[in-house]
Formats: structure tokens, sequence, C-alpha cells
């Protein structure tokens, strides 16, 4: 039942997503070659997020200069989406943002579960599905290589021990010299959460989230499948979520490019001492 949720919520097909007609990513037709490249594809890819999480945990917890990253990336988004934190709307949607992709602790568990159930998912998903799992699971390689960089900068590179603040992540973001990469996380953001957007209101679906809870766990797919029921509930609740991903995407592309041109860390940092009040910029108020 878990593959089955997987396959539907990520671009699988089925009664209710025929009334709708295809998506495009189930309108592009997969060879059987095509389909053994994108498998290989995806096994390079949970690799890449298996070697990053023997870098970045230890025993069930985030090694401590990635809990320090972890932490004040985290107060960091906390600070500049509090008005998306606070709008009855927008919040529980920004809150799974921030818990579920950049929150500070060890997601082991859910991604142990999704290399579980690789074998499986490749010989039963339509194109759409395994597309889509590739584009998340992309976006969660990256993240982690991203820390990992900043860590060796920060820590090995700039002598930072045990205080982080906006100045030292501000220069070693920009010694990272990784862009291209930055620019693409902020771009996977809006593309999954409209592809999450485009399903999460299908009746059946929903049901079956819901019912798949307690086999999941008997099945050990416990925190894999919570992170999914979390995911589609949040972005249930949304009504629609073009707004959301917008502000978002224009927030942090926004801080990217100043952090990348040297300008003053004020202008898209917490205060010292404290994380108080929303980034607010004009248009970027949310009800």
């Amino acid at each position: 039942m878990l593959l089955c949720i997987i396959t539907r919520t990520l671009g699988g097909t089925g009664p209710d997503h025929d009334a709708a007609g295809p998506t495009p990513l189930e309108s592009i037709p997969m060879s059987d070659a095509a389909r053994q490249e994108l498998a290989e594809h995806i096994a390079v890819l949970l690799e890449r997020c298996r070697q990053g999480r023997e870098q970045i945990t230890a025993g069930g917890a985030l090694r401590p200069a990635f809990a320090l990253l972890a932490s004040w990336q985290s107060g960091r988004l906390a600070w500049t989406h509090s008005d998306l934190l606070a709008s009855p709307r927008f919040g529980p949607a920004a809150r799974f943002f921030l818990s579920d992709l950049y929150g500070d602790q060890d997601y082991s568990p859910r991604d142990e579960g999704m290399e579980r159930v690789y074998p499986v998912m490749i010989r039963l998903m339509p194109a759409g599905a395994l597309r889509s799992i590739a584009m998340g699971i992309t976006m969660h390689a990256i993240t982690q290589e991203l820390d990992v960089r900043m860590v060796e900068v920060l820590f090995d590179e700039m002598g930072v021990t045990d205080q982080l603040d906006a100045d030292l992540y501000a220069e070693a973001y920009r010694r990272c010299n990784n862009a291209a990469d930055r620019a693409r996380q902020i771009r996977l953001i809006s593309e999954i959460g409209h592809t999450l957007d485009d399903v999460v209101h299908h009746a059946l679906i929903y049901n079956m989230v819901r019912l798949a809870r307690r086999p999941a766990r008997m099945a050990g797919f416990g925190p894999l499948h919570d992170f999914i029921e979390r995911g589609f509930s949040a972005f249930r609740h949304l009504d629609g979520a073009s707004r959301f991903l917008q502000t978002i995407d224009r927030r942090e592309t926004r801080i990217m490019e100043s952090i990348l041109a040297g300008r003053p860390t004020a202008t898209w940092s917490p205060p010292q001492g404290g994380i108080v009040g929303p980034l607010i910029r004009p248009g970027d108020r949310q009800d």
C-alpha cells in the first residue's frame, strides 16, 4: 500500500488521475532502456544521499558541526518566513518546509525507507512517478552536499568552533563557490511543491495515505509514510500552493543574491542576539 501511495502521490496513474487528464510527466513515454537509465540515475542519487548521510550523522543524530550549521540555517529560515509560519493558511506548509526539508534533525530513518522501497518502485512505478522521485532525491542530495561543503569551509578553512553568525555564514557561502547548485536547490523546491500540489486534492489518494499509516509502520516504513502524510496534509491545507511557493522562491533567491554580492548581512539575517520579526518586503505579506 505504501508503494501505491508513493506512485499516486508522485505522478502515478489511476481513475482519479484519468478524470483530470494526464500530467505532463505522465504523458512522456518511457522505453525499457529509458527506464533502466532512470533506475540507474536514481540509484546514483540514493548513493549520494547515503554518502552524505554518513558524513552528516552519527549515532542517530547530527554530528556537532552539522548540528550547529543546521540550527543556524533553521533559525534564519524561521525568521525570514515567520509571517508564513504565523499564517492560518500557509503555516502548516511552512512548518513542513522547515521541519521536514530543512530542519536540524537526522532524517536517516526516512531516507533508509526510500532505499528499501527502491527495488520495487523501479519495477512498478510509471514514468511520471520515477521522474518526480528523482527530482526529490536530487534536491535532498544537493542539500546535503551543500551542507558538507559549508562545514568544510567553516570549520576546516575558517577555524569556526562553536559559534556561528551571519558574517561567518556569508563568508563561507561565498567561498564555497557553488552558486549554480544553490540556485538549483531553490528551483527544485518550487518544482517539487507544484508537483505535490497537483495531486493532494484527490480524495482517493488522501484516504489511501491515511489508511496506510498503520500497515506502513508495521512494515517498518513509519518514518517514510509519516513524511508523506505530513507533506500531503500541509499542501492540502494550502488550497493552492502557487503563492506560497512563489514567496519562498522570491525571498530565497534575493537572499542568495545578497550574500553573493556581499551586501550587509542585516538586509537578510536575523538581528544579533535573537530571532525576532519577519523579513517583509513590498508585496510579501501573506494572509
